[in-house]
This record gives structure tokens, sequence and C-alpha cells, in this order.
């Protein structure tokens, strides 16, 4: 198993949604990939590990948009900003 080939299932589960929630995500993840993918965040929230949402942004970040209040991704659209390219 590797970080990629959880983003890559990550994508595959957005399919013809609009939304992936990440609450519903990471649990799917830790019972699929195991729980070395997930975390509880500072908050006490679930969260997917970093090397996990690095791939994904890696696959998606011209397709889909992080919506912070509804903690979840949805498609991209034209009036949304695009990520500056960090080096």
């Amino acid at each position: 198993m590797s970080a990629k080939q959880v983003a890559d299932w990550m994508v595959a589960e957005m399919g013809d949604s609009h939304w992936l929630y990440q609450e519903s995500i990471v649990h799917k993840i830790s019972q699929k990939w195991g729980k070395e993918y997930v975390y509880f965040n500072q908050s006490g929230n679930p969260a997917i590990a970093k090397p996990v949402l690095r791939e994904f942004r890696k696959l998606t970040e011209e397709t889909l948009v992080w919506e912070r209040g509804e903690r979840a991704w949805r498609p991209r659209k034209s009036h949304d900003k695009r990520r500056s390219v960090e080096s």
C-alpha cells in the first residue's frame, strides 16, 4: 500500500459525486487501507494522513476544491481561485 494508491482510490470514490466529505472518507480509508493513513487532528476530528493528502492534491488540484466549512471537496468551478505554485 502507498499514499498514492489511497489517493487514487479517493479520486475514484469521488466519481460523479458533487461532494467528497472528509469525515466519511476518513472512515472508509481506515477500514479499507488501515489506520496508518488516518489520524485525529488537534481538534479531535478524524483526518487523512498528510502523505495521502499531498498525493490527492497532486491528482485533483485542477479539478477539485476544498470547502473548509463543509469539510469536503467539490468540483472546481470557473470562479474558484487557483492555488499558487509552491516552490
